[in-house]
Formats: C-alpha cells, structure tokens, sequence
C-alpha cells in the first residue's frame, strides 16, 4: 500500500519520502508525537489501514475500521508564534475537502469546524494539536485525519448509521483509497506552504465550503446549552453566531461544540 500511495503523490512534493505506513496503529496522532519529540523533520507522515486507539475533538472516539477507511497524520515545525495558528483546523479542514473533491469528484462541505460532511452525512473529522516550547515558541503541530471510504452503511455502528457516511455511499462504487490518501498528502503540502502567507485566502475558502454558515445552530458548552444562527466565520477560523437573545458573540472550537437544532449540520 506504501508504494502505491507514493506513487501518486506529486513528484514535487517533498514529502512523499517521509510517509511511514502502518497495517495497525493506536492512533497516527500519538505515535507521530513520539516523533516529533525525537526530532522527526516537517512533513513526516503516517499513514495507517487501522486504528486501535483513534481520537476525535474533545476526547471522542473515531472509529477506524481495517480496509474500509484511510487514517493519516502529518507532521508540520511552523516557524511562528501558536497564536499564529488560530486558524490551522480551518486550513487542515479546507485541504481535506479539496483532497476528497479531487479524489473523488463531488464536492463535499466543511460542518464547522472541522468535520468534511455530504448531504448531512460526516464523510471524515480532523484532529489538530499544537505542541508549545518553554519560551512560548512553537514546538510542533500535528495534523490527524480519518477519511470513510468504502464504508456501507451496515459497517457504522447502529447508533451513528443516522449521522455517518462514505465516499462509496455517495458514488456508488468503490474507491482506492491510496488515491485518496495521495491526494490529502498533496493537499496538506500544498496548505502547509500558504498557512502563514495566505492566511485570508485560506479562511475565504474555508467559508465558500462551510455549510454551517447560515443555519439555526445550538452551541453546548458544558451545561449551558444557547440556540442562534450561524453568520460568518472570523480571520482566525472562529464561528460569529447571533444567539436568539439577539447579542452576537464569537465562538471558538476549543470551547464549545456546536450541532445543528434538527439535523447533523
């Protein structure tokens, strides 16, 4: 599986040298931590058929079944300040959804903030963490995605067959899935290279596929749950929301979780 993913990532891109594939893994995520603290360089990638241990946002698990779906993390040393990177979930989604659109030739939508979704139904969800030196610098950040493939609907746990579903579900065909992983791996360099230069072309895109934007939202932050509108999204990837007390506040992902009042979205 290696090689046919390196052989479909651009020859321009550097890091088709650095993707590491695992048959079974705990998580992409923890494992590229590992090493990144033993000095693994930019643009490490590990690529995986299965996950034991797959994390979502807020501690959630993601299911990751063998030969079915792809799991991928890449490893990014951007040179900046964390506060810099306000937005690298928004730019993480944004590549993800260009990936599958070039992948597989639909174009999906981003559900805020970070989870690529088609006709109501989570197609892939994307973990960003951000590691942070003693001198306030950034350490590293690591990008972590699971994309469904060639799910039907009876390989979703029963309780998410409502919410969950694949590019197969969609096509109706099946689709190979180092075509996709290939495609992610050239979107995410291709991200990597306009994070802090483009940050505002970045965040137009992220707008133009969030399907959020414009929809009756409830925003739960532990106990507290406020019902409201979704406006538009800030320059650093946060949701502006007009709650139905007619104040308008700003959300941030690392606070709350936003669902849609009557649907996924």
């Amino acid at each position: 599986m290696l090689k046919n993913i390196i052989e479909q990532v651009s020859l321009e891109n550097p890091w088709r040298e650095r993707i590491q594939y695992f048959d079974t893994i705990t998580s992409t995520n923890d494992v590229l931590k590992q090493l990144a603290i033993q000095g693994a360089p930019e643009g490490t990638i590990l690529v995986a058929d299965c996950q034991t241990g797959g994390r979502g946002r807020l501690g959630r698990t993601f299911l990751s079944p063998s030969q079915v779906g792809i799991y991928l993390s890449v490893l990014l040393r951007p040179k900046c300040k964390p506060s810099e990177l306000m937005h690298l979930t928004c730019a993480s989604a944004a590549a993800t959804c260009a990936a599958i659109r070039e992948a597989a030739g639909f174009h999906p939508g981003i559900k805020w903030t970070n989870d690529i979704v088609y006709q109501n139904k989570k197609l892939s969800g994307t973990l960003t963490e951000l590691s942070i030196n003693p001198d306030g610098s950034t350490s590293y950040a690591i990008i972590g995605t699971g994309i469904n493939c060639n799910q039907s609907i009876q390989d979703f746990p029963t309780e998410i067959r409502d919410i969950a579903g694949s590019i197969k579900m969609i096509t109706g065909t099946e689709i190979d899935r180092c075509a996709v992983a290939a495609k992610l791996i050239d979107a995410w360099y291709d991200m990597s290279r306009r994070l802090l230069s483009e940050k505002n072309a970045i965040i137009d895109s992220y707008r133009r596929d969030c399907v959020t934007l414009g929809r009756k939202i409830s925003v739960i932050q532990k106990d507290l749950v406020r019902h409201g509108t979704a406006l538009d999204i800030d320059e650093e990837g946060a949701l502006i929301v007009r709650f139905e007390d007619g104040t308008v506040q700003t959300v941030n992902s690392g606070e709350v979780s936003v669902r849609g009042m009557y649907n996924y979205v």
